[in-house]
C-alpha cells in the first residue's frame, strides 16, 4: 500500500509508508578515509580524494538512492586540533552538521593506530545523544589479524549502534553499511528526487577538482595552503545548428583564481614552464566536463593571498 504526497515540483506522486529518508554525517579525524566512502556509498564521485589529511573543506552532500529509503550523507571536513581560523571553522562546520543528523557514522581507518584524536571525538560524539555506527575504514589496507585487533579496540571507545569494517576503495561491506543506516533513519517520504546524487552547486564541486588535482603528487612542498575559487562559468554564443536547436550543449568557459600563501609556493602550482599547471588543468578539466557533460575551457591563474587561511575577509571571500 502507498501514500500521496506532494513531490519537488508540486505533482502527485505515491511512496511506500515503510519508506526511511534521512541524514547521516561521517566524522573522522583527517585522512579517515570519509571521502572515499563517502563515494563509494553514493556509486559515484562527489567528493574529492586525497592521500593528503585535511583535504575536504566543505560539507558535501550526497545521496544514496535504495528502493527502501534515502539517506543524505554529509562528509565532513576531518575533526582537528586547529592551528589557524580556518581550522576553527572547519571544526564548526562539523559540530553544525551533527545538530542536523539522524545518524552518525564515526570513521576509524583500520591501518592507523587508535589514537587521542579518536578518543576526543568518540567523546563528543556520545554527548550528542544520536545513534553512533563504527566504521573501521581502509580494511583492505591490513592483514585479518590487524583488523580484528582494530575492531576490538574501537569496542573499547564507546556504546556504537554497530561497528563494521569496511573499504570504499573496494567496496567491501558497503551495501551492509547502508542497510545499517537506513535502519536508523526515520519513516519519511523520499527528501530528494531520484536521479539526484548531490545539492552542492556546480561552482562547489568544480572547485574541489581542481584543488583534488593540484594536490596530486605534492606533499610537504605544499602545505593545506591551496584554496581554489571559481570566479565565473561563461556559456558560449551555439555556433552550429545543433546547438542552436539545443540536441548538442555548448562549450563553457570557466575562470578560476588558485590561491597560496607565499609568492614561493607560485612556482610549485605552475611549475617550469608552466608544464604542472597544464597538467593540473587537463586532469580537472576532464573530471569537469564529465561532470557538466559538455566540453569547457579552462582558465587557471595562479595568484598569492598572505595567510588566507587566518584571514577573516578572505575566508568570507572563499565561503568559509
Amino acid at each position: 500500500m502507498s501514500e500521496t504526497t506532494e513531490d519537488f515540483s508540486g505533482l502527485i506522486t505515491d511512496y511506500d509508508p515503510n519508506f526511511r529518508a534521512g541524514f547521516a554525517a561521517l566524522v573522522g579525524r583527517p585522512n579517515a578515509g570519509k571521502s572515499t566512502l563517502t563515494n563509494a556509498l553514493v556509486g559515484t564521485k562527489i567528493a574529492i580524494m586525497s592521500d593528503r589529511p585535511e583535504t575536504t573543506r566543505h560539507t558535501i552532500r550526497g545521496i544514496v538512492h535504495r528502493p527502501e529509503g534515502q539517506i543524505i550523507l554529509l562528509d565532513t571536513p576531518g575533526y582537528h586540533r586547529p592551528r589557524t581560523l580556518l581550522g576553527k571553522r572547519l571544526n564548526e562546520m562539523v559540530r553544525e552538521s551533527l545538530s542536523e543528523v539522524d545518524v552518525v557514522l564515526f570513521c576509524l581507518p583500520s591501518d592507523q593506530r587508535i589514537g587521542p584524536g579518536d578518543r576526543f571525538i568518540c567523546a563528543q560524539l556520545m554527548e550528542t545523544k544520536r545513534p553512533v555506527i563504527a566504521v573501521a575504514t581502509k580494511s583492505d589496507k591490513v592483514s585479518r589479524e590487524r583488523l580484528a585487533e582494530h575492531l576490538m579496540q574501537i569496542n573499547q571507545l564507546g556504546d556504537f549502534k554497530a561497528i563494521i569494517p569496511t573499504s570504499g576503495l573496494k567496496g567491501t561491506q558497503v551495501e551492509e553499511l547502508i542497510n545499517l543506516v537506513l535502519a536508523e533513519l526515520p519513516l519519511s517520504p523520499p527528501l530528494y528526487p531520484e536521479g539526484d546524487i548531490t545539492d552542492e552547486p556546480e561552482m562547489v564541486l568544480i572547485a574541489e577538482l581542481i584543488r583534488e588535482a593540484a594536490l596530486e603528487g605534492v606533499r610537504d612542498e605544499l602545505p593545506h595552503s591551496l584554496a581554489v575559487q571559481v570566479e565565473e562559468i561563461i556559456e558560449r554564443e551555439p555556433h552550429n545548428e545543433a546547438q542552436r536547436n539545443g540536441t548538442e550543449p555548448t562549450m563553457v568557459d570557466i575562470h578560476v583564481n588558485l590561491f597560496v600563501e607565499r609568492d614561493s609556493q607560485k612556482g610549485i602550482i605552475i611549475g617550469k614552464g608552466g608544464k604542472r599547471l597544464r597538467e593540473v588543468g587537463s586532469k580537472a578539466r576532464k573530471q569537469i566536463t564529465a561532470l557538466l557533460g559538455r566540453r569547457v575551457f579552462l582558465d587557471l591563474h595562479v595568484r598569492t593571498a598572505k595567510d588566507w587561511q587566518s584571514d577573516p575577509k578572505m575566508l568570507g571571500r572563499l565561503g568559509f
